[in-house]
């Protein structure tokens, strides 16, 4: 909260500082930057997921210490993924995005060199600064992209989340084997770094603003709930559920949710607008985010684990780093190839119909996987069917919270949705540890029956996404489309074939 605290106040300054003019770059090349920063941020969500064991054994530390590696970053990402939209609604998108990358390879840089594990839990903190790339990607590409162009970017953006997850587990084996977990931050960094010198030299700046100064209370506040929360349901599986520890964070959470909800309702430039949250279009897209987010999230992070665990427990293959990743290569594929296509299937069918039917076939591939895991092929198939459900889904949920709100709500409005994902991730990843570790065998592995009922849960909230679909309000192709074509700087729907003005 402190760290959140002194980022506000550095940049109040920002307001005095004369906008540059925009400098004419082709929509591709500021899409190729922006895909590059959503595309790192994701990788360091879950690079780290599967060598957690030689993190542990190289700082000689124990499990409840290396978890921190994951926690950490999730609850700083979770913090300063609005606090970043809301800075680049009001002094300048393509300003925050630069800060945002140079946060996240400034934050790879010390993990890369990092000599000790509390170290390299501060650069995680530090990494997630970069969440900030998320809303700020979507509000550059409403501001500068030629409005038709709007909904199939925002959603192959989109699909990134997805995508990015998937291949970080993929990847992190071989990198791991053949250059060491280091590289793990390494290339992250490298990447990253030019990401920003190319963002200052390509990406023009935002002619949208919301002016006024950051309030600092919302700010502290919105940290405080996130972080008990996060934390509670981070430590729930070790402490357990019911330990005065996690209901008292939980209790904590819910009286600091309550009142900062009451103070950004009176203060004259809110961190979260509570009346945009309250828009229908803007709620039940939300819902259906954090419902994803507990199905995604969740079974990423203990899919590998399955693989890894030794066959003569009665269940898993006893796969390696590399192998296990291997087997989740095709449902990252088929999340990226989905996410190409949503945005003309939804011009055809509606964007709600989308969600709702990729959240429901999502569902549908966690119940095969519960149902039918003996062999490789079988988790590889119901992976498929899940990754292909939640790219659909996820492509097209960005683009319905960005036509809902105005133009200049747009960083803080897929901020929070973005954020509120990651929150389901972290309840879906809590319960599912609590009901894969309730039992373990003499050898100490968990249970078959534990993934078996955790998979069925991941379905069932997959399906619950589905059905939480239904309440979106109900948006034409061609209603979605005039929406996403409203002008950010003059708010008149540029037809087709007319230039838009940040374009002239």
């Amino acid at each position: 909260m402190v760290a959140a605290s002194n980022l506000l106040c550095s940049f109040s300054f920002l307001k005095d500082v004369p906008v540059p003019s925009p400098r004419r770059t082709h929509y591709w090349v500021t899409f190729a930057v922006l895909a590059v920063a959503v595309a790192s941020y994701t990788l360091m969500q879950s690079l780290t997921i599967p060598v957690l064991t030689e993190i542990e054994e190289v700082f000689d530390t124990d499990q409840n210490t290396v978890t921190w590696v994951l926690t950490a970053y999730l609850l700083s990402a979770s913090i300063f993924t609005p606090i970043m939209g809301r800075l680049g609604d009001a002094y300048g998108k393509q300003r925050m995005l630069v800060i945002s990358l140079v946060a996240l390879a400034a934050g790879s840089l010390v993990a890369a060199l990092a000599p000790t594990i509390e170290i390299l839990i501060l650069a995680r903190v530090v990494q997630g600064i970069g969440g900030g790339v998320l809303p700020l990607a979507f509000g550059i590409i409403r501001d500068e992209f030629p409005r038709h162009k709007i909904g199939g970017a925002v959603s192959v953006v989109s699909s990134l989340l997805a995508v990015g997850f998937g291949t970080g587990i993929v990847l992190a084996g071989p990198l791991t084997t053949s250059l060491g977990f280091r590289w793990l931050f390494w290339l992250p960094f490298i990447v990253t770094a030019l990401a920003a010198v190319v963002a200052v030299l390509v990406v023009p700046e935002s002619p949208v603003r919301t002016p006024g100064r950051i309030a600092i209370v919302p700010a502290f506040l919105l940290s405080g709930w996130l972080v008990a929360l996060l934390l509670g349901l981070s430590e729930a599986p070790k402490w357990g559920w019911g330990s005065p520890k996690i209901i008292g964070l939980l209790v904590l959470a819910a009286v600091i949710l309550v009142v900062w909800v009451r103070v950004e309702l009176r203060v004259d430039v809110p961190l979260i607008d509570m009346t945009m949250m309250r828009l229908p279009g803007v709620w039940t897209t939300n819902l259906v985010g954090l419902l994803l987010g507990v199905g995604m999230y969740a079974s990423f992070g203990f899919l590998p684990q399955f693989n890894q665990t030794p066959s003569s427990t009665g269940y898993g293959f006893g796969s390696s780093i590399t192998e296990s990743g291997l087997l989740l290569l095709p449902g990252a594929v088929v999340t990226f190839f989905v996410g190409l296509v949503a945005a003309p299937i939804a011009s055809r069918v509606g964007a709600k119909a989308v969600v709702v039917f990729g959240s429901a076939l999502g569902g549908a591939g966690m119940f095969l996987l519960a149902a039918f895991h003996d062999e490789k092929w079988q988790v590889i198939a119901s992976n498929v069917v899940t990754s292909a459900g939640i790219g659909l889904a996820f492509a097209c949920l960005a683009g319905l919270i960005v036509a809902a709100v105005t133009p200049e709500q747009t960083g803080v409005a897929s901020g929070m949705n973005a954020n509120i994902r990651t929150i389901g991730g972290s309840i879906g990843t809590a319960v599912m540890a609590s009901i894969v570790t309730a039992e373990f065998l003499p050898d100490g592995f968990p249970t078959e029956i534990g993934y078996t009922a955790g998979f069925a849960v991941l379905g069932g909230a997959l399906l619950a996404a589905a059905v939480a679909g239904l309440a979106i309000p109900t948006v034409s192709p061609e209603e979605l489309e005039e929406r996403l074509e409203m002008d950010p700087a003059s708010g008149h729907v540029e037809r087709e074939g007319e230039p838009s003005p940040s374009h002239v």
